[in-house]
């Protein structure tokens, strides 16, 4: 098949390697956000996927708006047969969707109808769910709502962090997207509605919803941290500064609830049950350093406590 590739992220990219790399399909262009800011040096970067594929040589497209009729007129030029989309990051309007014969085909981090949205990886961390998966389904004008071609499964580990589960997923799922899109060629796959029941939903993670709530018990501590990991980040605040955490060890002792205690096994914290010992940390303009080597320079005041 012809395909054009949309996607932006560096989960995305395994999903575009592939398709490169195949012999029964043909990436004729890559639609991807446009080049933005990033890093400390605020610099013009080029997402990963579109730098993908200029190293291949493809042609990327970067629409402001998937509606621009500039760019509605080059998808139309590239007759495309099917359109392959993981985390592109823009809603695509109906005559959009209508170009390709086969349509456009979603690679989702998450057993559908479960967390539909923009963070399922995430979310599927801090509700505690022991699977969460990768789904293929036909893109329609709902929010992650069409019909599902295929799935793969993975469990979640209690050390997981969103973005060790995410690598992982993005390679079971980029071979998932590659037989999807065969199976529709050969017309031996067909979509199966979703569900009406188990539908959640898992909105972006802002930064301000990354911050630690303490009075939470240690096990929603723990999992908030390792679900925002490491994008935005978990973040306290010690004596008025923000501190960026790593993820955190559980502990079977008490402390009061937001209560900082140094000794020389580690640093630890007290929440709504148990203390949780803190690993890593980073403070404002540092790098990640060990909590104990950041509590020695720190020196807090006795009583600290995170906010």
């Amino acid at each position: 098949m012809r395909i054009v590739f949309a996607g932006t992220p560096e989960p995305a990219v395994p999903s575009l390697r592939r398709f490169i790399d195949s012999e029964r399909h043909e990436v004729v262009a890559v639609i991807t956000r446009p080049d933005a800011v990033a890093g400390r040096g605020r610099k013009v970067t080029r997402s990963p996927v579109g730098t993908l594929a200029d190293e291949h040589g493809i042609p990327v497209l970067t629409p402001s708006r998937p509606s621009d009729p500039e760019f509605i007129a080059q998808l139309t030029d590239l007759a495309p047969d099917c359109c392959p989309v993981v985390a592109y990051g823009a809603l695509l309007p109906q005559q959009v969707l209508d170009i390709p014969r086969f349509g456009w085909i979603n690679l989702h981090f998450s057993l559908l109808p479960a967390w539909r949205g923009a963070a399922p990886v995430q979310a599927a961390i801090d509700a505690g769910d022991e699977f969460t998966g990768a789904s293929t389904f036909q893109i329609e004008a709902g929010l992650d709502t069409g019909p599902v071609f295929g799935v793969v499964t993975e469990r979640i580990a209690v050390t997981d962090t969103a973005g060790a589960l995410l690598d992982r997923l993005a390679d079971s799922g980029a071979v998932l997207l590659e037989k999807t899109l065969d199976g529709v060629e050969d017309g031996t796959l067909q979509a199966v509605p979703q569900s009406a029941d188990g539908v959640s939903y898992a909105p972006k993670v802002l930064v301000e919803a990354a911050r630690v709530r303490w009075d939470q018990p240690a096990l929603a501590v723990n999992r908030r941290i390792r679900a925002v990991t490491p994008a935005p980040g978990a973040w306290t605040e010690v004596a008025g500064n923000r501190l960026k955490l790593g993820p955190v060890e559980l502990v079977e002792e008490e402390l009061p609830e937001r209560h900082i205690e140094v000794r020389k096994s580690g640093v630890f914290v007290g929440t709504a049950t148990t203390a949780v010992r803190l690993e890593q940390v980073q403070p404002q303009g540092k790098r990640m350093m060990a909590a104990l080597d950041w509590a020695r320079g720190a020196r807090l005041e006795p009583g600290a406590v995170v906010e």
